[in-house]
């Protein structure tokens, strides 16, 4: 006798990576803030709470592979890192009872690195030093902020070059935030637990 539950693992992944692809497809070319890219990683994580890691690399080829076909290697390239490997990384610390205080930072440093990254490879692409174009920009950011401080002592390099990182680590801290709490208010209401927030974040979830 056949297995009922034996389909669900395919159709559920293949469900998944065709959301997160659409997801992705449509804040592309419809940006609306962080409505959808807090849920890039999220049906990643969630196939691989129910059916394991297996499946959850079937859903990021899936995805990638339908990516490619809709927008180009480039894309899926760009979704893949870092959001695919988030989506991997949560549903793994997730599994196993990991605190936010873990997935959080960790998470944040993953986002960073992939957009490092993406710089990287949009350089490549454009024939032009990305990463330069944010170090004017933080440049005249510290200048603009040296001088409301009395400081007319232009920043070194190194001085902008870690600001700027610090600055992308904050930002992807705020994105982690996002993902986590949507992540935990959406898996609750399909029956699926994940660690609760810490007390002083869900405390402001509260209020």
């Amino acid at each position: 006798m056949l297995n009922a539950k034996a389909p669900l693992p395919i159709v559920e992944t293949a469900f998944m990576a065709s959301t997160t692809a659409m997801l992705f497809l449509i804040n592309y070319y419809f940006p609306v803030g962080p409505l959808f890219r807090m849920f890039f990683p999220t049906p990643i994580a969630l196939i691989f709470l129910r059916w394991g890691y297996r499946s959850a690399w079937k859903c990021v080829l899936v995805t990638v592979l339908l990516l490619t076909l809709l927008m180009g290697p480039t894309r899926s390239i760009q979704f893949m890192i870092p959001h695919a490997f988030v989506g991997i990384f949560l549903g793994y610390a997730w599994k196993r009872g990991m605190s936010w205080s873990f997935t959080l930072p960790i998470g944040s440093v993953i986002n960073t690195l992939g957009v490092f990254f993406q710089a990287a490879l949009v350089s490549v692409l454009v024939q032009e030093n990305i990463w330069l174009y944010f170090v004017v920009q933080f440049t005249q950011l510290l200048t603009s902020l040296f001088q409301f401080l009395g400081i007319f002592t232009p920043p070194s390099l190194w001085l902008v070059q870690g600001f700027a990182t610090v600055s992308i680590f904050c930002g992807n801290f705020f994105y982690q935030c996002l993902i986590h709490v949507g992540a935990w208010l959406l898996l609750d209401r399909l029956g699926i637990a994940i660690p609760a927030p810490p007390s002083w974040l869900e405390s402001l979830l509260e209020e």
